[in-house]
């Protein structure tokens, strides 16, 4: 088996642990009961919020929804539903909690990590919506943070002029460590110094890719020469399609997603 096998095999175990019973836990919660008042699950494999029923199961289906992964190559527009994620994004779009809101990301350098766990932040405890789903319409720069390392080591370390060498929005931060029963604690789990989409995605963030977006990128890498295997640009695009992190949902373009959502009552920030 090649490495790029192994890595997606090891990719797709992880996609079916990310949803389900949290396997990518950062500390234990020290009993049911503190988990309780701290607005948690009282499950330590993930930082759902107490009474977060419709979100719980939003995961749990999603977690069951395959994501094609496998394209030799794609077009620049996207016609059939199985050219995306067309049935997780409709389990999105039918969401039957709520609120629902949607931010327009298309910054990596912007705080966007950061007002999407505001925003939770606020809706969980300040006024207590534990099914507020919290979704990231994710193009432009801010796509980088939704590649594995197999993209960034083969393109966007030097894409990027060095100034990223892998994708560290996807790493948890020492916060991540602290008890999640302290959700007070400023630099716990839930405070700035946790501001990264694994940590989020285990509180039931979710993160739409853009197709456009990855036709847009790769275009970039194309100009600057980095096309180590010769690949057309439909190929390329294909690659980095198959090599979004896990838990990600592709959409044919997040600019035309968004009406979609806004249609489904998701409120729209930027």
């Amino acid at each position: 088996m090649s490495n790029e096998q192994n890595l997606l095999s090891r990719r797709d175990a992880m996609k079916h642990a990310l949803w389900g019973a949290g396997a990518l836990a950062v500390g234990a919660v020290g009993t049911q009961t503190s988990a309780v008042a701290a607005g948690l699950s009282g499950n330590p494999g993930n930082l759902l919020p107490t009474g977060a029923r419709s979100l719980k199961e939003l995961g749990e289906r999603l977690a069951k929804t395959p994501r094609r992964r496998d394209f030799k190559t794609v077009p620049m527009i996207l016609t059939k539903p199985d050219e995306w994620d067309d049935a997780a994004l409709r389990e999105i779009i039918h969401y039957a909690g709520g609120p629902k809101q949607v931010w327009d990301n298309t910054d990596v350098s912007s705080p966007w990590l950061n007002l999407m766990r505001n925003s939770m932040n606020v809706q969980v405890w300040s006024f207590r919506h534990p099914d507020f789903l919290c979704v990231s319409a994710t193009h432009g720069s801010a796509h980088w943070a939704l590649y594995d390392d197999f993209i960034w080591n083969k393109y966007l370390a030097q894409m990027t002029g060095g100034k990223w060498k892998d994708n560290e929005w996807i790493k948890e931060p020492p916060a991540a460590a602290a008890d999640p029963a302290n959700f007070e604690n400023p630099e716990g789990v839930f405070s700035p110094g946790d501001n990264s989409v694994t940590v989020l995605q285990r509180r039931g963030a979710v993160f739409l890719g853009c197709h456009n977006g990855i036709w847009e990128i790769t275009e970039g890498v194309l100009k600057k020469g980095i096309n180590p295997d010769g690949l057309s640009h439909e190929q390329m695009a294909a690659e980095f399609t198959n090599h979004l992190i896990p838990g990600v949902i592709l959409t044919p373009g997040v600019v035309g997603t968004l009406p979609e959502l806004q249609l489904a009552g998701f409120q729209y920030a930027k």
